[in-house]
């Protein structure tokens, strides 16, 4: 989700906004203003349609922002941590910061989101209804309750990552004791779901129902089947590495180098000549800081004569560094937070050695392999 823009934070937690959602937002506010109201209600003035279209959309948005909610709400009280609600293309997704403990945690979490949705759907139809002489007023108010029953009734479908994916995983653990099996299976419902989709897609471009209607569909299923599998690979990931520590997978081939080498030479001698990727810059035995090929790629060619590693490193206090007893499952999620390639491992402020993704990467697909 990179490319977020932040709205601020609810109940603590951060809200977020990608730039695709943008898209939608614009397809939403049109459809609305061009197609739906006018099909439905005549004697309106253009202005109105938009407005109405516009402000429509608004709190379409909100409500699947109340839904995200819905499942951090229950997170929270279940322990979970949730690290922010993103609202993109497809919706709204609420990042969770591990996976529920239980099987019953799982089942709460999962059901509050569309639960959210059906009772906004109530809490608009009634107003709907109360409203109805006034059309500016009930047709959002209607479409609101009809779109959230819709998205709540979605959500449902048993098919992972979607809510009802979630719920058939609970089941599942529930039932057979095994997180990493019921998550396997409700991801391959998900996959069936998503093809049906894919399938249903392509039918519409042969059938008349809409090369637009059509795409979409096609989307949805490819976003779902991505999503599915990812997910089932995460919860093997996670399962591969579950004790694994920092001192594990650490290498001690990264370099020590002094503050005033040249680049030009730490690019001939080291990384040309030995192939060396990064390296760590002391002073008299003290580490001052880490440079990389990420650091050195941000001098030109002809200026890395002039400047030493000191220069352009990025120094020790800035250096995201974990303890050696640290779970490698743990420092992955945060290389991919901070969007670093490479961490010190450092015991009472002595170096021990280095976790790179690269070497990382390697030892998972050899645990992967030897299934240790």
């Amino acid at each position: 989700m990179s490319g977020s823009l932040s709205l601020g934070k609810v109940l603590g937690i951060p809200i977020r906004l990608h730039t695709t959602w943008f898209i939608i937002a614009v397809l939403v506010t049109v459809s609305l203003a061009t197609g739906l109201f006018p099909s439905r209600y005549d004697g309106w003035s253009r202005a109105t349609y938009w407005l109405v279209g516009g402000v429509t959309a608004i709190l379409f948005f909100a409500s699947v922002l109340l839904h995200e909610l819905g499942h951090s709400v229950l997170a929270l009280r279940e322990k979970v941590p949730v690290k922010n609600i993103t609202l993109f293309v497809f919706g709204g997704v609420a990042q969770i910061g591990s996976e529920p403990p239980t099987a019953g945690s799982e089942f709460r979490i999962a059901v509050a989101g569309p639960l959210v949705s059906f009772a906004l759907s109530g809490i608009f139809a009634l107003l709907g209804a109360v409203t109805r002489a006034a059309e500016v007023v009930s047709a959002p108010l209607a479409y609101l309750a009809q779109i959230n029953l819709i998205l709540g009734a979605f959500n449902l479908i048993p098919g992972f990552p979607l809510d009802g994916g979630r719920v058939l995983r609970a089941l599942l653990w529930k039932t057979g004791g095994n997180f990493q099996t019921a998550t396997k299976w409700a991801s391959r419902a998900g996959q069936l779901v998503a093809f049906g989709f894919i399938l249903y897609g392509i039918a519409q471009f042969f059938f008349g129902g809409g090369l637009v209607g059509g795409l979409w569909y096609v989307f949805i299923g490819w976003f779902l089947n991505n999503a599915a599998q990812s997910s089932y690979q995460q919860v093997v990931l996670r399962d591969t590495l579950s004790g694994v520590k920092a001192r594990s997978v650490m290498t001690q081939q990264c370099q020590t180098v002094p503050t005033g080498v040249r680049l030009d030479r730490l690019v001939e001698e080291n990384i040309l000549g030995q192939g060396q990727r990064c390296f760590f810059v002391a002073d008299g035995g003290d580490l001052r800081g880490l440079i990389t090929l990420h650091n050195i790629r941000r001098v030109a060619p002809g200026q890395r004569s002039e400047l030493t590693a000191d220069q352009v490193m990025t120094p020790a206090d800035a250096v995201y560094a974990v303890h050696p007893e640290d779970d490698v499952m743990a420092v992955l999620q945060k290389m991919d937070e901070s969007d670093v390639n490479q961490v010190p491992v450092v015991e009472g402020g002595r170096l021990l050695g280095l976790i790179t993704r690269e070497s990382l990467l390697h030892d998972i697909r050899l645990r992967a392999e030897l299934a240790v």
